[in-house]
């Protein structure tokens, strides 16, 4: 049993001074991992003065040292990726070879960030001002349980990047990631407070680092709810934002589509990361008449998948983060039968001879109407809903009929038609023809699926404030 109860302050590791404590489970197991001690608003409050002093010197920083730190960084999170790898399979049950690729991403994000800056323009001139691009303040980073290594770094790289001192609020759900990562972090030898992480509930340490007028940037990934809560908050401060939050990713399946490759994209883009992602594309959206078609290319598809042990190579599904995410499942995929739509495969329960763990059966429903509640909310898991269109304004029409605009997807042989429908989806990220992640291109949802945009360069630029600086009489 591992007891975590270090927060990362100031350059070292601390006993928390929160007290609380959270047993963890293994999620493909049901067995107890360890338990972890919560940070509390003294925690919160120790890492805003770490940071805030910090600050003053990381701003000031010249281009070689973040360079510098940011390859340390990668090179710190490579060398420990089978640990982190096995950490995620263990507390999350990742599918091992998706952890492995996480934890590659993650180091991966900084070294992209470092490149960048080689020749990033923190100023240039307009006739004769000069505006000036400087860090905007100390910058609190609040994360999810569902990509932890992938979440801490990008948010981080373009804050260090930018001159910003970091405070990182994991989810409670996530300690062995978070240690292992935070390790890393250290590994790489950053000047003391420049990295903070306090691991506890956002209503203690959440909302203690939300309030504090000291934090002049906030970075959240997680539930609209939450985001449009925090955003409440900062307004008190008028505290700059970035805000990713949920999704309902349409699919749209082409006329011309080949609808048993279509089938197994959408399932891929559907399953992702067990089916606990913002950018699942679980609205799928086919040609009425395509409709029977489709289905059986669908449901042969989900017979491909392999639930069990996250760490079989074979293993493409594995189980929800915890026993509360397992119980919501449930109740969508309940909701979606009392509702009237057509259960192709799955349904409640667990699946056949599986009797420990979180694993929910991949499920497809049909006869799905964009009214209905397993078509309207983000219910993150295997849930996926087919929903019937007449021609293609009728798809652009239900695939934006929704509060959210993260990603979509659009399948189908013609891409220069497949590139003309992708322009008329309000989402921040489009897809054709695959399941594909580029590291350089803007990440951010449209609507209530978020504001600002991580990612490349533009990670680096949503940490910064712009300056003019006027001179009337020219000059270098």
């Amino acid at each position: 049993m591992h007891r975590f109860d270090q927060v990362y302050i100031g350059g070292e590791f601390r006993t928390a001074h929160g007290r609380e404590e959270l047993g963890l489970v293994n999620p493909a197991t049901e067995e107890p991992l360890g338990v972890l001690v919560m940070a509390d608003e003294d925690d919160a409050r120790q890492a805003v003065d770490s940071a805030r002093i910090a600050f003053k010197g990381w701003s000031r920083s010249c281009r070689k040292e973040r360079i510098e730190l940011l390859y340390n960084l990668s090179e710190a999170v490579r060398a420990r990726s089978d640990a982190l790898t096995e950490a995620t399979v263990l507390e999350y049950g990742g599918p091992i070879e998706q952890a492995r690729w996480r934890a590659g991403l993650a180091a991966n994000n900084f070294l992209a960030a470092a490149r960048l800056l080689e020749d990033f323009a923190f100023s240039r001139r307009i006739n004769d001002t000069e505006v000036v691009a400087q860090a905007a303040g100390v910058a609190l980073h609040i994360v999810p349980w569902n990509s932890v290594y992938n979440a801490i770094s990008v948010k981080m790289a373009g804050a260090l990047a930018a001159g910003c001192s970091v405070i990182v609020k994991p989810s409670e759900y996530s300690a062995w990631q978070t240690q292992l990562f935070t390790e890393c972090l250290h590994a790489a030898g950053a000047p003391a407070g420049v990295i903070n992480v306090v691991t506890g509930r956002g209503e203690v340490v959440g909302e203690a680092l939300t309030s504090d007028p000291a934090i002049r940037k906030i970075s959240f990934t997680g539930s609209t709810r939450v985001g449009k809560a925090i955003m409440a908050k900062a307004a008190t401060h008028m505290t700059r934002l970035t805000l990713e939050l949920g999704g309902k990713a349409p699919t749209i399946v082409m006329e011309d589509a080949d609808l048993e490759k279509a089938a197994s994209i959408a399932l891929a883009a559907g399953f992702t990361n067990n089916g606990q992602a913002c950018i699942a594309g679980t609205r799928i959206l086919v040609k009425r008449s395509q409709m029977d078609a489709f289905c059986k290319a669908l449901k042969t598809a989900v017979g491909t998948i392999v639930q069990g042990d996250p760490r079989d190579p074979r293993t493409t599904l594995g189980p929800l983060v915890n026993r509360q995410q397992y119980r919501r499942v449930q109740g969508y995929i309940r909701i979606g039968v009392e509702e009237g739509a057509r259960l192709i495969t799955g349904g409640e329960g667990r699946p056949d001879n599986m009797p420990r763990g979180y694993f929910a059966k991949p499920t497809v429903f049909a006869d799905v109407t964009n009214t209905m509640t397993v078509a309207r909310e983000e219910i993150f898991g295997p849930v996926l809903c087919v929903i019937a269109y007449e021609d293609e304004d009728h798809a652009v029409e239900i695939a934006n009929d929704t509060e959210f605009g993260l990603h979509a997807y659009v399948l189908g042989e013609d891409v220069e038609r497949a590139r003309a429908l992708a322009g008329r989806i309000d989402a921040g990220r489009v897809a054709i023809n695959g399941v594909m992640h580029e590291p350089l291109a803007p990440f951010g949802g449209f609507k209530e699926s978020g504001i600002g945009r991580e990612y490349g360069v533009y990670g680096i630029e949503d940490h910064l404030e712009l300056k003019a600086v006027m001179n009337p009489h020219g000059g270098s």
